[in-house]
């Protein structure tokens, strides 16, 4: 057996499915591995696509991920996705080759020390220096990866260890238990809530991605608590409950801010600071708030909780229903007007026959079509914006996107793993021109797995997000147009079904047909941009400087 051959038994051992990746020499035998292994190497075309598809099933699975690439600039494409799973709080380890241990103290070809390199993106990673730490550095990656909270790590292989004789086994996998929470917190907590008026939640990430909705649903209906979704937390409650005031996060003073300044305590559940800075919503800094989530509080002069529960957000979220159990505690409907005030405004923007294709028109009639476990994934840019605040996931962790690193060209690799996670799931990823330029050759990686999903690419030749916000602030933009292919022969030049409607009942049609067919196609919509700056004069924000 070689260093490779136990590598991948240990890969084997943490229920790995998939590898994405690209080949190299120094891979080699690593492939050669995974040729008599369960688990399927799946050969992409970008390093930053393979690293992306590891992220996403990450964020969907709660497995970690896993991607591999050559040494050098193989292994320098992985940078971006790895931050972006890593502030995400995605589980995902990257494996990347490395070159022979006898040239790793001297300037080399290819050599980069990417260990280095890598540690301030990761939560931990390490290099493979003798095949007898392999099953330890496995482990501790994948550990490591899928801990509370997760993220990346990395591993380092190099050549001539891979190829070693040698002997080991794979070490154990078991799960870890989370703490229950501290009986104390818990009824600090709750006093607070007893002394409030208007107390509002605040649900991230962290609230969706360990499937805490139900016993989060439970709270809010019970007690009458309205919740506000950061992008990453969308669904956690159902934004047909009464109690959901859809999404918070915007760069901007949206309606959903009226709640926010009324509330008069914050329950944050699963809150990320990397997703959005309580800057925003509590600039004052005389918020009382509760912290729950499974590690503490940041330290951050705007977020300073009066109590922290630091546990299993579940069981902690079970242990308030149950300790909880007065009906003097059910909350006055305060929040109804601002929940009414958002979906008038929501169903504003549905389109008319006749009308030209903007972003939030087309969500109106995507959202339409979504059934109840339908997967929407986002890319990054101005259609963002109109996401997160228009559109409803249809189920926890049914809306994704990246709101951390917030990286453009995640969409379309990231739908390819969703397809492969999830083959009976109807898929549809959204995305700006300049986004799907980024990572479109996975097309190609698409086409031929045959995966089966729906790709929206709202056209406007502009990176429209920071036009938008140029705009906003200067009235102006610069720098931000761009020229784009034909689209539609682009996409049929890979073999793949491409639609380029030209109204409202072209549009409506073609989506239901593709996605009844569970087709792999691509739309192309031209859209118009004024409703972004229309949405700031109706807003009524006004223009910086």
């Amino acid at each position: 057996m070689t260093g490779s051959d136990l590598f991948v038994k240990c890969l084997e051992n943490e229920s790995v499915r998939y590898i994405f990746g690209l080949p190299g020499e120094e891979t080699e035998d690593i492939l050669f591995s995974l040729e008599k292994s369960s688990i399927k190497f799946i050969p992409t075309r970008h390093e930053q696509g393979a690293a992306f598809m590891a992220d996403m099933w990450g964020r969907l699975s709660g497995q970690a991920g896993v991607c591999l690439s050559t040494l050098g600039p193989g292994a320098t494409n992985l940078v971006t996705p790895i931050a972006d799973a890593n502030l995400d709080k995605s589980p995902m380890v990257a494996i990347s080759a490395q070159a022979g241990i006898q040239r790793l103290h001297k300037e080399s070809h290819q050599y980069i020390n990417l260990v280095d390199l890598l540690r301030p993106v990761t939560k931990w990673n390490g290099t493979i220096a003798v095949t007898e730490a392999i099953p330890e550095i496995v482990r501790k990656a994948f550990k490591m990866a899928e801990s509370e909270k997760p993220g990346a790590t990395h591993i380092e292989f190099p050549e001539d260890v891979a190829g070693e004789s040698c002997k080991g086994e794979p070490i154990l996998s078991k799960r870890v238990r989370r703490p229950d929470p501290d009986e104390s917190a818990l009824n600090e907590a709750i006093g607070l809530l007893k002394q409030a008026r208007l107390p509002l939640i605040i649900a991230g990430n962290g609230a969706v991605r360990k499937l805490a909705s139900q016993q989060l649903t439970e709270l809010v209906k019970k007690y009458n608590i309205p919740v506000a979704h950061t992008f990453m937390g969308q669904g956690a409650v159902l934004d047909s409950e009464i109690q959901s005031l859809f999404s918070i996060g915007f760069s901007f003073r949206d309606i959903i801010m009226d709640a926010v300044n009324q509330a008069d305590l914050v329950i944050a559940v699963g809150y990320d600071i990397a997703e959005y800075s309580p800057d925003a919503w509590n600039p004052r800094r005389d918020k009382k708030i509760i912290h729950i989530d499974f590690t503490p509080a940041e330290v951050y002069t705007h977020y300073q909780p009066c109590v922290e529960i630091v546990a299993d957000i579940p069981a902690t979220l079970k242990a308030l229903n149950q300790k909880m159990d007065d009906s003097h505690l059910i909350f006055a409907n305060w929040y109804q007007d601002v929940r009414r005030r958002i979906i008038e405004d929501r169903a504003s923007y549905a389109l008319k026959e006749g009308q030209r294709f903007t972003v939030p028109g087309v969500l109106s009639i995507l959202q339409s079509m979504m059934g109840k476990d339908d997967l929407l994934i986002s890319d990054v840019g101005s259609h963002k914006i109109w996401v997160a605040r228009n559109f409803s996931a249809c189920c926890p962790n049914g809306c994704i996107m990246s709101n951390g690193l917030a990286s453009m060209g995640i969409a379309l690799p990231g739908a390819i793993a969703a397809a492969l996670h999830s083959p009976g799931r109807r898929i549809i990823t959204v995305m700006g021109d300049g986004g799907f330029l980024m990572n479109s050759q996975e097309l190609e990686t698409a086409k031929r797995l045959n995966l089966a999903f729906t790709t929206i690419i709202f056209n406007d030749n502009d990176y429209g997000l920071i036009s938008w916000k140029q705009q906003m602030s200067r009235g102006r933009s610069v720098g931000t147009r761009i020229t784009n292919p034909d689209f539609k022969a682009y996409t049929e030049s890979f073999g793949i079904k491409s639609y380029r409607p030209n109204s409202v009942v072209d549009l409506t049609q073609q989506l239901k047909h593709s996605l009844d067919l569970r087709e792999l196609s691509v739309f192309e919509i031209s859209i118009d941009v004024s409703v972004n700056q229309d949405l700031i004069k109706r807003l009524n924000i006004q223009r910086k400087g």
